[in-house]
């Protein structure tokens, strides 16, 4: 048995270890000279041997035991490094300035963040209870069992930052299925989580030395059937299994994965599945703009003792929000510097992520000047990364992809990115993992 995958992210890349680990035959092609897809780290290294690291997509990624355990066994523990205490304290900008949002019960209560209705909402929650109706978003479902207050602060700030999305219009469904369980089976969404904090592993935040693109590198570098620089122009299905054609030649496998963005993906299917091509071009990824801004430390009033700041839309602010990246792990530029990163646009703001470099680094060092009491009037070093398609968007379309792709799944054709399933990085390193598994241990039939 042969297994072809199409794309070299850390889906198609984690996939093809297990399957190699298995030794099962595979072939993983990829249509740029490196992998990693949107992992991406860059360095700088100035003539005075001062260095820089930048994250131009993911900056660290969240783990249990089990993960770094996997980790381990691909050789990277001792490059490893765990964010630093400091950064556990998220910080949300309201009424002019960044305030840390409550991060247990004794803060939640006596502190200031929240209004008393919002602290009366969290703890009638427990009593409330609906029941989330079909199609419900994020937004309606939290202001249904919390508060507005909860939505615009907290859970908003949260969706836009982190998967630069809109509350609106993603579904709780495909974006948190577990609180729906918790509400199901403990009719409240704070009592599913207080019971279920012992038996779900401790997750930690981390990266590595070098930066996030040490992983893919390390997985590509252990694979014997990984084609960089060779594109897949077009994929044909007869009684014979899959065949490939790439800008080397035409290869034929048992089973094809796609692990590539919902756009490439629509144009390999097209001539197979029409409802699925049609289901592909729907979903959407808004753009992204990544910026990275060093300071001196001295010229820095703010203590910078967090993971960083996001803004919520409702405060108008340009940037979606500012990670304190130096402050969260070591070594990403000189002692005496401070390093942010900022990320600019998602599905809230689209516009301003397209705009001209020039106003986008005006516009984020007057939002980084005000805010941490920067005395500089302009960076010591600053980098910026364009990502026209970010993140896609668990909405009503990714919903609509879920019966295609089953039904394509009997042609032993299979789907292992971050458009289905899950969209985080552990999401995908799971989904791949599992799905070697499942690949292995399913029957080969052809149904051509």
């Amino acid at each position: 048995m042969t297994i072809g995958i199409i794309g070299a992210g850390i889906s198609g890349l984690t996939l093809a270890y297990e399957l190699q680990q298995r030794g099962i035959d595979y072939h993983l092609w990829e249509a740029s000279s490196e992998p990693g897809g949107y992992i991406r780290s860059r360095h700088e290294t100035l003539d005075n041997r001062a260095s820089y690291l930048y994250e131009l997509g993911p900056n660290s990624l969240l783990g249990d035991a089990d993960l770094v355990a996997w980790l381990d066994k691909l050789g990277l523990r001792d490059e490893i490094i765990f964010s630093r205490p400091v950064s556990k304290a998220r910080y949300i900008f309201r009424d002019g300035k960044y305030r840390q949002l409550p991060a247990g019960p004794p803060s939640l209560l006596f502190g200031s963040f929240f209004s008393w209705k919002t602290k009366l909402a969290i703890f009638r929650e427990r009593n409330n209870k609906t029941i989330s109706p079909p199609g419900e978003t994020l937004a309606q479902f939290f202001r249904r069992r919390f508060s507005d207050e909860i939505v615009e602060y907290a859970l908003g700030p949260f969706v836009g930052g982190i998967y630069a999305g809109d509350p609106e219009q993603l579904l709780v469904s495909e974006t948190f299925p577990v609180l729906l369980q918790y509400e199901q089976e403990y009719g409240s969404v704070l009592k599913g989580l207080i019971k279920n904090q012992s038996t779900t592993g401790r997750r930690q935040s981390f990266s590595f030395k070098e930066g996030m693109q040490t992983l893919p590198n390390a997985l590509a570098s252990k694979l014997t059937g990984l084609s960089l620089n060779d594109a897949v122009q077009q994929i044909r299905h007869d009684s014979d299994g899959w065949h490939v054609d790439s800008a080397t030649g035409t290869q034929t496998v048992d089973q094809l994965v796609v692990a590539v963005g919902t756009d490439a993906a629509a144009r390999l299917v097209e001539p197979h599945y029409a409802e699925l091509t049609q289901a592909l071009r729907q979903v959407t990824y808004p753009p992204m703009t990544a910026v990275h801004s060093v300071y001196k430390r001295v010229d820095v009033g703010h203590p910078l003792n967090g993971f960083g700041g996001l803004n919520p839309n409702i405060e108008g602010r340009f940037a979606a929000g500012h990670i304190w990246s130096s402050s969260i792990f070591e070594g990403r530029c000189p002692d005496d510097e401070v390093l942010f990163t900022t990320f600019v646009g998602g599905q809230t703001n689209p516009d301003n992520a397209r705009q001209p470099d020039e106003i986008i680094f005006r516009n984020v060092h007057k939002e980084l000047a005000e805010s941490f009491s920067i005395k500089a009037a302009q960076p010591i070093r600053k980098n910026m990364y364009r990502w026209e398609r970010a993140i896609p968007q668990y909405d009503t379309a990714i919903r609509a992809l879920k019966d295609p792709v089953e039904r394509a799944q009997i042609d032993n054709l299979f789907v292992c990115a971050n458009w289905y399933g899950g969209v985080s990085l552990s999401d995908c390193l799971n989904k791949a993992r599992k799905l070697a598994r499942e690949l292995v241990s399913k029957p080969l039939v052809n149904n051509f």
